[in-house]
């Protein structure tokens, strides 16, 4: 029997998670202190910044691989060409201590949302994404470029300007990683209508709004006020969006 909440906060890669949980415990610790992080296991290297342990595990695909073979313990998912695995005998041992936190992609956070040994742990999901509702729906009324496509351009966009930032001149390898993660971003938004909650969100990791002044602003400061309501048991009206499955056509 759990004690906590599973607390899934997913969106595309970039599209603002990681900041907004780091900003979350700059203005309100008590609350992000309450979240235990679920680390996975992934193949890729580490980014500048993370940390072994911390933000993931970081082991050889074969490595991971050879997780297969212990029963269903781990959830095994490629994603975007990275190998990750997810512990579940981890996941309810925080579980029991209180809030657990799986901050990711939504390959995963579907996986969370959807998996039957998990039906009887209370949960609270939140989805970002780079585009509302509205701009989208404006997007199909147009007829003049897929949705698809847009969604991929503005991620191209977040991602190239976080890479940059990170390691100044891309290899082609970065460029290859970054086309990957802007090709998969229109499938994940597709899972959104599986969240409880889905949140648009311009500023992504790519955005000074969410750290270069005394507090986050624009849509990071709002998408940052919308989970603190959350993790306190409101909502704030306007904030959130309603998506269903029919939104993003296959």
């Amino acid at each position: 029997m759990s004690a906590g909440r599973l607390v899934i906060l997913t969106g595309p890669s970039c599209v603002g998670k990681s900041p907004l949980i780091r900003a979350l415990a700059r203005h309100r610790p008590d609350l992000e202190e309450r979240l235990q992080p679920i680390v996975l296991s992934n193949s890729r290297d580490p980014r500048p910044g993370e940390r072994d342990g911390v933000d993931y595990h970081f082991r050889s695909r074969a490595d991971i691989e050879a997780l297969r073979n212990v029963s269903d313990r781990y959830v095994m998912m490629d994603v975007r060409g990275d190998l990750q695995a997810l512990d579940r005998e981890e996941m309810h041992a925080l579980l029991r201590k209180g809030d657990a936190l799986f901050e990711g992609n939504p390959f995963i956070g579907q996986v969370l949302v959807t998996d039957p040994a998990l039906g009887d742990v209370p949960r609270l999901s939140v989805f970002l994404t780079p585009l509302s509702r509205a701009e989208i729906e404006a997007m199909q009324r147009l007829r003049s470029g897929s949705v698809a496509e847009l969604v991929a351009d503005v991620m191209r966009r977040k991602l190239l300007r976080r890479t940059t930032r990170q390691k100044g001149i891309l290899s082609l390898p970065d460029l290859q990683n970054i086309e990957r993660r802007c090709g998969s971003a229109y499938e994940e938004l597709r899972l959104a209508h599986l969240f409880d909650h889905v949140i648009a969100n311009h500023d992504g990791e790519d955005s000074e709004h969410w750290d270069a002044f005394p507090i986050p602003l624009g849509d990071a400061g709002r998408a940052l006020s919308f989970v603190v309501a959350l993790l306190e048991g409101q909502t704030l009206a306007g904030l959130g969006e309603a998506w269903d499955r029919t939104l993003l056509p296959g």
